[in-house]
């Protein structure tokens, strides 16, 4: 994003110069010096200066300029019928849109015409339904800091869903944003922004949004006593801020209020507590402990596939929620996103999950039932967001009474349910019968959009507006006999009456009938081939007429914000009965699935001081490959307190990271309430999944594939514990051989040692399936293959003990590698056998032989342990470095990680 998108230097030397219309445009961009200002001019909205070359390149819209008596400026608009699309691609771009509108008619005014900024658009803060996905949230958060707690708010400004939590460590702030994955951030200044990932706009706010005593009076007038509400100042201080953001972003959007206050003004009166600024459809916070959930970090969400494929080419179904959602309702849709980002730890609350699931998937009809009726569902929650801020229709109001209409009936598919749950479920669905009749006794069935030029309130509902209605039709009637009436009266047979917006109601004569024409019409136009005329008893009926309809299209408009208003005081009820849909069609969703693609209900196990865990699965698959194969090779995976790590080998392309993400995935399904793709399951619940799996260079944090690699390891033996899951797929390949297998060696025995977590750890070093001796709970695993004719054949099943070779030659023959490519390789691999250099021996006996990775080559350990021991050339601060280091309180991968840090320095 540019820095500063201000008024164009072109405009800003001459001012005092410039046209009313360009001095209002420069205006504007000074005040809103942060956005690009889309400035209405007729039905375009125009930008002019930079801005229009930068939004014609960033749209592929024609650059035009416009010349004055000032200068001539670069100008590229955009049609206002088709504008959001547009903005769209500005905000994905990076940048903030502030849309200035025309605030009167031109007709109106006899200078320029007034324009203000009626809102302003940020990734964050989006409400208009044609920017927005309804698969998703749309979050914008804040982060606070306050002493040495961080708070982090999130709120969908759409939806109304406001979330809040802390921690002391950024990291886990950081892991909580990941979760959420908000499109924009505002951060304190005392705050990190380090949380906030590459792909979300952080945006600059006042910094007195998040003073205490500020933030305190902001929570205060949306909840009563937040201090007992939120764990402390740091969440107080990031959700007031957020709320005055929101308040900021969101004011002067409501009808009646275009253009009333400029940047500066809206800025104050969020601070000074305007009530026009309040965001009513705001009405609970959930503040949470992280620790409340399964964790996950934005590694193991990538790793996992929860949301987007790992590949640029993958299917975008291809992921764990486009398996399982077979949601009928934006809101079930959303619901079901919000469980894969939190899945449960409460054995209980799992449990009463799993308890839907099975009613539902075992009462067929019933369940295809409640999917038909929730699909008539609209999108509650953006709707009454939309009735509470003023911007709804007469059309939004029949979606919601549409949707009123079925929550009987789903109530009775209810009525007889078993599980509590579903009981639960069926008290709490709120017909709102009071709201559903008020809409269908004010509004007609099928009103149009506009909301200001009648057609919109029912007969009936108000006796003044069918008063006025009776008056405009009985002078329409009036008017529809004059014609013949006169006819008859003058004998012109050819008479016409008609009506245009220019001239009104007119009596058409033409030119060889104008002798007949009676001496009380009084002409009003010439035409080349006839004459129009009026009567003055013909003028009066038309100003009852115009009269009468222009009063009842007011009280039309009236009615209608009247009827809105009433329905936007019951926004927490809708809210309500929001939440329980969601939750039914996300239920509804995981049941049609585990019958469609038989899926168990998993065992869920209590903890009770029980050591470690427990994850006992029978025939399990992987839920999204099996997906996109004609057949998938199910298999076990037992891991027990006592043997907790397993290590796996076998050749590429065998099944090893798949299997992995396959115990991972169905322990996170499980712990969401769904049912698992296995013939059985027996799990205790998992704290947290860590995941090392892929290599990646991190180019623009000047981080190699090791270095990741290396970072993402300190962070699992750091945080892991006994009630974690690791998964660790070939670690140690980003630096050479030996140094990789040491690393491995280290890894394997400090988590089995020290960390105690269930690991599960894919690797090529051989050497490592011995350690298992020597640990334990270490066990080995294998995916076995043959080779027949100097072809290898996967057979996908995984079976006890060590792989016998890696197949590397045969792999790659498989993957169409050319021919002389694999004969010189097979004859490497001979030379290597021959002279006795094979990874068959433990890093230990080449420790102990002194041996190098290869003839004629030293690890990278050696080299830098032997140049520290002869002087070498090493630099005077690199030597001090590694005198200082001290080894007795390092992690064996914090000082391989220090170790590739400083032979890095000697390279450079």
């Amino acid at each position: 994003m540019d820095p500063a998108l201000g008024p164009p230097e072109q405009m800003a030397e001459k001012r005092d110069e410039l046209t009313p219309m360009m001095a209002q445009y420069h205006d504007l961009c000074a005040r809103y010096d942060d956005a690009i200002v889309l400035f209405q001019v007729g039905d375009f909205y125009e930008t002019f200066c930079g801005a229009a070359e930068r939004t014609a390149r960033l749209l592929e819209i024609a650059l035009t300029s416009r010349e004055d008596s000032t200068g001539e400026y670069p100008m590229a608009g955009i049609p206002i019928d088709n504008a959001e699309s547009y903005i769209e691609e500005l905000l994905e771009a990076g940048y903030r849109v502030a849309v200035a509108d025309q605030v009167e008619e031109p007709g109106e005014t006899s200078g320029v015409v007034e324009r203000a900024v009626t809102r302003v658009i940020t990734p964050g803060t989006l409400t208009e339904d044609e920017l927005l996905s309804s698969d998703d949230n749309n979050f914008v958060a804040a982060i606070a800091r306050e002493g040495d707690r961080l708070g982090l708010a999130l709120l969908d400004v759409s939806t109304g869903d406001f979330y809040a939590t802390s921690a002391t460590a950024a990291e886990s702030i950081a892991d909580e944003v990941s979760r959420f994955a908000p499109s924009e951030a505002v951060v304190g200044p005392d705050a990190p922004a380090d949380p906030v990932p590459d792909d979300c706009m952080v945006t600059p706010f006042d910094v007195r949004a998040f003073d205490g005593e500020r933030a305190k009076e902001k929570v205060s007038a949306y909840f009563r006593n937040p201090d007992a509400l939120l764990a402390g100042d740091a969440e107080l201080r990031a959700c007031g801020a957020l709320l005055a953001y929101a308040e900021y972003v969101r004011g002067g959007e409501h009808e009646g209020e275009r253009g009333e206050a400029d940047d500066e003004e809206r800025v104050e009166a969020v601070f000074e507590g305007d009530a026009d600024q309040r965001l009513e459809y705001i009405t609970q916070l959930t503040r949470y402990d992280p620790r409340e959930y399964l964790l996950l970090d934005a590694v193991a969400l990538r790793s996992l596939e929860l949301f987007e494929p790992r590949t640029v080419h993958g299917r975008d179904d291809a992921t764990l929620v486009g398996v399982l959602d077979e949601t009928a309702s934006a809101l079930g849709g959303r619901k079901l996103r919000d469980w894969i980002r939190r899945p449960l730890l409460d054995p209980n609350r799992i449990e009463a999950r799993h308890d839907a699931v099975a009613e539902l998937k075992s009462a067929v009809r019933r369940r295809e039932r409640l999917h038909d009726s929730l699909r008539e569902v609209y999108d509650l929650e953006r709707l009454i967001g939309r009735i509470s801020r003023e911007r709804a229709n007469a059309r939004d109001l029949r979606s919601l009474r549409d949707t009123l209409a079925v929550v009987p009936e789903i109530r009775e598919q209810l009525a007889d349910a078993d599980c509590e749950r579903l009981r639960e479920l069926h008290a709490t669905l709120d017909p709102l019968t009071d709201v559903r009749e008020l809409i269908e006794d004010a509004v007609v069935e099928e009103p149009p959009i506009e909301i200001t030029e009648g057609g919109i309130i029912a007969e009936g509902y108000d006796e003044d507006l069918d008063d006025l209605r009776g008056t405009a039709r009985d002078g329409k009637q009036w008017i529809d006999d004059l014609e013949e009436r006169e006819r008859e009266r003058t004998g012109i047979d050819s008479l016409k009456v008609g009506h245009n917006s220019v001239h009104g109601y007119y009596i058409e004569v033409t030119n060889p009938n104008l002798d007949a024409v009676p001496e009380n019409y009084q002409r009003r136009q010439t035409l080349k081939n006839s004459e129009r005329f009026v009567t003055p008893k013909l003028k009066e009926r038309e100003d009852e007429i115009v009269g009468a309809q222009q009063r009842a299209d007011e009280r039309e408009y009236e009615l209608f914000r009247e009827v809105r208003s009433e329905i936007a005081a019951e926004v927490e009820r809708v809210q309500n009965l929001a939440d329980a849909i969601a939750r039914l069609d996300a239920l509804v969703s995981l049941a049609t699935v585990a019958a469609q693609y038989d899926y168990c209900r998993p065992e869920m196990l209590e903890r009770d001081g029980r050591e470690g865990l427990e994850i006992d699965i029978e025939g399990g698959r992987h839920p999204v490959v099996e997906r996109t194969q004609e057949s998938f090779v199910p298999n076990d995976a037992r891991l027990t307190n006592g043997r907790r790590l397993a290590v796996i080998t076998g050749p590429n392309m065998s099944g090893k990271s798949t299997y992995m993400r396959q115990v991972a995935q169905i322990v996170l399904l499980a712990q969401i309430g769904s049912f698992v793709p296995a013939r059985s399951a027996r799990l205790t619940p998992v704290d947290r999944i860590f995941t090392r799996v892929g290599a990646s260079d991190d180019i623009a944090g000047g981080r190699s594939t090791f270095m990741v690699e290396m970072d993402e390891l300190a962070t699992i033996l750091r945080e892991a514990d006994e009630r974690s899951l690791v998964l660790l797929d070939e670690v140690g390949r980003g630096t050479s051989t030996a140094d990789g297998l040491a690393i491995a060696q280290a890894i394997t025995e400090h988590i089995h040692d020290r960390v105690g977590a269930t690991t599960l750890f894919a690797t090529h070093h051989h050497p490592l399936t011995e350690l298992t001796d020597d640990l334990e709970a270490a066990f080995t695993l294998h995916f076995e293959v043959d080779q027949a004719e100097g072809e290898v054949v996967f057979h996908h099943e995984i079976a006890p003990g060590a792989a016998t070779g890696s197949y590397g030659v045969e792999v790659a023959t498989a993957a169409g590698v050319p021919e002389d490519v694999v004969e010189r390789s097979r004859e490497l691999v001979a030379e290597a056998a021959g002279d006795g250099s094979g990874e068959d021996e433990t890093i230990d006996e080449r420790a102990e032989t002194g041996e190098p990775d290869a003839p004629g080559e030293t690890t990278d350990v050696e080299a830098t342990a032997a140049a520290t021991a002869d002087g070498g050339d090493i630099p005077t601060d690199v030597a001090a470095e590694l005198r200082a280091l001290d080894l007795a309180h390092l992690t064996p991968v914090e000082a391989l990680t220090e170790l590739d840090r400083l032979k890095r320095l000697l390279e450079d």
